[in-house]
C-alpha cells in the first residue's frame, strides 16, 4: 500500500503532496507532534536523503517501518513510500507511468505546468491512485477521464 507521494524540487520544495496513511504524531524522542508538522518533518528528511544519495546506488531507500522508492527527471524528484513487503519494481514503474501521464496530459510537462495546474495534476493523480492502491493503469483510460472532467466545467 501506498503511504504517501511526493513531488519535490531540487530545492526541497514540494510541489505535490498526497498522504495515503497520516503520519505517527510523535517522533523518536518522545514529543508530540501535530500531524501537519510530522508531515513537513518527513518531507524535509526523504528530500534530504532522495537528493545526497549517490546516483551509483538503487533507487530504493528503507525509511522508518516503509520503502522509500524515488526517482528523478529533470529537476523533479517524484517519491513514492510503501509497505516494506511491497514489490519496489513495480512502484518504480507507476512513477514512471506518472509522468507519462503527465506528460501526454500537458505536452512536454515542467515544473511551472505543475505549480500553476496543481489541481489538474491532483485529479490525474486521482485517477491512477485511490486510497493508497493503483487504481488505473492504463493512460488513455485516465487521460479520456480527465477530458471529460474538462468538459464538465
Amino acid at each position: 500500500m501506498i503511504r504517501f507521494f511526493l513531488l519535490q524540487n531540487r530545492q526541497g520544495k514540494t510541489r505535490l503532496s498526497k498522504w495515503y496513511v497520516p503520519p505517527q504524531s510523535s517522533n523518536p524522542n518522545g514529543t508530540i507532534l501535530s500531524v501537519e508538522a510530522e508531515k513537513s518533518r518527513i518531507e524535509a528528511e526523504v528530500h534530504r536523503l532522495v537528493t545526497s544519495r549517490d546516483k551509483k546506488y538503487t533507487n530504493f531507500i528503507e525509511f522508518n517501518n516503509y520503502k522509500v522508492i524515488y526517482k528523478r527527471y529533470a529537476g523533479l524528484f517524484f517519491t513514492i513510500a510503501v509497505d516494506s513487503t511491497d514489490n519496489e519494481l513495480s512502484y518504480l514503474e507507476t512513477i514512471h507511468l506518472f509522468v507519462e501521464l503527465l506528460d501526454s496530459y500537458f505536452s512536454s510537462v515542467c515544473e511551472l505546468d505543475i505549480v500553476f495546474n496543481f489541481n489538474k495534476v491532483y485529479g490525474i493523480l486521482d485517477e491512477f491512485i485511490l486510497a493508497g492502491e493503483i487504481e488505473e493503469t492504463s493512460k488513455r483510460e485516465i487521460l479520456d477521464r480527465m477530458k471529460f472532467m474538462e468538459k464538465m466545467e
